[in-house]
């Protein structure tokens, strides 16, 4: 994969859609950029008057989105920013918007990254563990890794991902940094494949699933950005507008559902979340454990 090329389906593209309702000259916020097909999609609908901004804390899909929009057959909209999503009030400013008639997040993994064999996202990559949305902040997975207690990885390891195994995995990593420091994204999947009883095949997963997710939300603190983000997202999106938010395990989504419930600037449109059809889970399966969920901006606070 180049940077000019992208792998990445955008996910419940026609559901986004129809949850955002775009139109001739309103005004947009992708927080989650990826490889940009939410994005372009929104543009063409609200056309040269209106306004899509994407947000990406990965410059690589900055960087790939960009090559991808100047590459269409149409002049769009869109403006790129590189920051986390729950910093979007500052991108606005610099563009003089006040608010948004929508705002979308598809809080998953692209699949850009997990073909990026250098920062560690694929079980199978040979690269380091870094797991980092944005190398210039924080340090890599494995620094973490490797400074923490066997206790506090196992804590990481069971709260983010939800590992029955947690503990057993996190000795072995402790055992296996006394030999040398843990480096590579193959030595911890390896670890975790050993650490978890059961005969592969009967696995729907891999064993190194629920770990690799754990850390990544912890180095990213994926969480924290996402309760960050409602704590400033009501007030930038206008009357009517509408915020879709794509989840995809039960962490974010508890968030999401309890965040969207108990503000009373918010009409949950979704009471129970969207899911995707089949025939796109068929198509890509990253969608399988996708939750769409949306809310309206009430008129009145």
């Amino acid at each position: 994969m180049t940077e000019e090329t992208t792998v990445h389906l955008p996910v419940m593209l026609n559901e986004v859609l129809e949850a955002l309702r775009p139109q001739p000259g309103k005004a947009f916020v992708d927080g989650t950029l990826g490889g940009g097909g939410h994005t372009i999609a929104l543009a063409r609908l609200v056309g040269t008057q209106g306004l899509v901004l994407g947000i990406d804390r990965d410059l690589d899909a900055i960087n790939r989105a960009e090559k991808r929009i100047k590459s269409q057959d149409e002049p769009l909209s869109i403006r790129l920013a590189q920051a986390n999503y729950c910093d979007f009030p500052e991108a606005l400013d610099m563009l003089n918007r006040q608010r948004v008639d929508g705002i979308l997040l598809d809080l998953g993994l692209s699949s850009d990254q997990l073909a990026d064999q250098n920062r560690g996202f694929s079980f199978d990559s040979e690269g380091e563990l870094d797991l980092r949305f944005d190398t210039t902040e924080g340090a890599p997975a494995y620094e973490l890794l490797n400074r923490l207690s066997a206790e506090q990885i196992a804590d990481i390891i069971y709260k983010y991902g939800e590992e029955r195994y947690s503990r057993r995995i996190a000795r072995a990593i402790v055992e296996f940094r006394e030999e040398r420091p843990l480096r590579f994204a193959s030595e911890l999947a390896a670890i975790c494949r050993r650490s978890i009883p059961g005969p592969r095949g009967a696995m729907r997963i891999d064993p190194a699933t629920r770990t690799f997710q754990a850390i990544r939300i912890a180095v990213n603190e994926e969480l924290k950005s996402l309760e960050s983000f409602f704590d400033v997202a009501a007030e930038r999106l206008a009357p009517g507008g509408r915020l879709a938010i794509i989840s995809f395990h039960s962490l974010e989504d508890r968030i999401v559902k309890t965040r969207l419930r108990d503000d009373e600037r918010y009409e949950v449109v979704t009471r129970k979340p969207i899911e995707a059809t089949q025939e796109e889970m068929d198509r890509n399966p990253r969608s399988r454990s996708a939750k769409l969920r949306v809310a309206e901006r009430k008129f009145t606070d």
